[in-house]
């Protein structure tokens, strides 16, 4: 028996199995445009991450840089730079062995020169933290439990790492120091902001700078202090 659809849901008058087809026709294309505005999403999105990624290499192979230079001179690989506004205006090494303190990690002694040049121009405390606030970190190694502390005290905006840091990681690895406002140690230590967190780039270029390092041996490494037992 035929159906007559008054405000034409249908082209046409239609029995019962041409109504479900109708439907199922209906269902198809409207799956189809769905897929279509989805892959369409995608490929914007995609096209958006090229664009992004583009610029993050560039500023990644800068820290690679920084990182062979630490190698050249006999230091842990490591290297970074600080970027704002599309520009670097810090970069930093590993210096642990040369200055003979073990703080001084490649992302601390491209904040201290931050620090160190915005004092000289007399900005405040708040003045400091606003402008890390605008601050992206593009580093080899995930940064170690105490720099990612200190990013996130200073308030840093972004973080980009190559390889991750098993033993020391602060970025997800060990401790996630990244994800979420952490509670202050004491009213004189300021609490820690979250940041964003991107690993995995150029991971590779990082690893190898880091296995040329331990393959050639660390002269600058401790010596034991006794032979090791003899096997039995």
């Amino acid at each position: 028996m035929g159906v007559a659809y008054k405000n034409s849901e249908t082209p046409f008058n239609t029995t019962l199995a041409d109504q479900r087809l109708y439907i199922q026709i209906s269902n198809h294309l409207f799956s189809s445009v769905r897929v279509a505005v989805t892959l369409k999403g995608f490929e914007l999105e995609r096209e958006g991450v090229k664009m992004t990624s583009s610029e993050t290499l560039t500023f990644m192979e800068l820290a690679i840089h920084q990182a062979k230079l630490a190698l050249d001179v006999l230091e842990v690989p490591v290297g970074c730079v600080i970027v704002e506004d599309g520009k670097v205006i810090a970069s930093g090494r590993n210096r642990t062995t040369e200055t003979r303190n073990a703080t001084r990690h490649a992302e601390m002694e491209a904040v201290d020169v931050l620090l160190v040049q915005w004092q000289k121009n007399g900005l405040s405390m708040s003045e400091v933290a606003e402008n890390f606030s605008n601050c992206s970190l593009y580093v080899t190694c995930e940064p170690c439990i105490m720099c990612a502390s200190v990013l996130s005290i200073l308030g840093i905006k972004e973080v980009f790492y190559g390889c991750s840091n098993d033993k020391f990681g602060g970025c997800g690895s060990i401790l996630s120091l990244h994800l979420s406002n952490s509670t202050p140690l004491n009213n004189e230590v300021s609490s820690g902001k979250s940041f964003k967190c991107t690993g995995g780039i150029m991971a590779s270029e990082a690893v190898l700078l880091f296995r040329t390092f331990y393959e050639q041996g660390n002269p600058n490494a401790p010596k034991p202090h006794r032979s090791l037992a003899p096997q039995a």
